[in-house]
């Protein structure tokens, strides 16, 4: 079916007290497992590139692969810009027809980042198209943009006050988790979450997913979270599909090969993650 926005899918999940899986996609491959594993669970899904992976083969590209294989399923999808480092490329992701947009101004002083999401909410509510933007700083480094250590935790009022001056559609929250493989053990301060969804009307989004427990995402998501975001798992899992078929057969020449086992690889998780956010079913 055609791509959709995400406003609806999301909306949903708030009413219905579960999450809509978000997937970065790198390549063709990944994109075909995401999209062959929403189908199959009948499970509303959202693909995302961020800025480096856009640099790497262009918004036109993504858009085209996610787009043609959205035709071949009658689940929603959306097209996401993920952590969208400037109002420029904000922009350019609008006019292509990307259907949801991300600016973080996370990085910029708060007065600072109200005003950049303004400005993009305020740029694609013509076109009827959602923006999220992040409020706090979530740790840990989203390709090669740094979160910075230390990461400072989401404001309950500063997020209020946040949605009313922005007007964007959804809000990425701070709570503990990190970009990347953790270190340690993720902590997420589940009482601070709930305490913004109590504030916040629109849906949260979570960042920095991967490798944070199941359980412990349900419980995000009972506290509030509406969009779970995941990255860095999908890349381990398509690659170690590649190197077992090259560590199997070393002289094996046919990408073809080696690239149908890492879409087995990543269909599988995106089908256990979409468990975890309890979207089954909600296609």
């Amino acid at each position: 079916m055609p791509l959709v926005t995400t406003k609806k899918m999301l909306l949903d999940a708030q009413k219905g007290n579960y999450a809509v899986g978000a997937f970065n996609v790198e390549n063709m491959e990944m994109v075909m497992a995401v999209i062959q594993a929403a189908g199959e669970l009948n499970a509303p899904v959202i693909l995302q590139t961020t800025p480096s992976t856009v640099n790497y083969a262009g918004l036109e590209y993504y858009l085209a692969n996610v787009r043609a294989a959205a035709e071949n399923v009658n689940v929603p999808v959306a097209m996401h810009l993920d952590h969208g480092s400037s109002f420029k490329l904000a922009m350019r992701a609008l006019r292509i027809g990307y259907t949801s947009i991300m600016i973080d101004g996370s990085r910029e002083l708060y007065e600072a980042n109200i005003r950049l999401s303004r400005r993009v909410a305020d740029a694609c509510e013509a076109s009827g198209i959602p923006v999220e933007a992040e409020l706090g700083k979530v740790g840990g480094k989203e390709d090669d943009l740094d979160g910075g250590g230390g990461s400072a935790y989401t404001d309950p009022k500063e997020a209020r006050e946040f949605i009313e001056k922005t007007g964007v559609d959804s809000l990425a929250v701070a709570i503990g988790t990190a970009h990347g493989l953790y270190k340690g053990e993720p902590r997420l301060d589940l009482d601070r979450l709930s305490e913004i969804a109590a504030m916040v009307p629109v849906p949260l989004v979570l960042h920095g997913a991967s490798g944070v427990p199941d359980e412990m995402v349900k419980k995000a998501i009972s506290c509030g979270i509406c969009k779970v975001n995941y990255a860095t798992e999908l890349r381990i899992a398509y690659s170690e599909g590649v190197k077992e078929v090259l560590c199997r057969e070393p002289g094996a020449i046919d990408p073809k090969k080696y690239g149908a086992l890492g879409i087995y690889k990543v269909k599988h998780f995106v089908m256990d993650k979409m468990h975890t956010c309890g979207c089954v079913g909600k296609g």
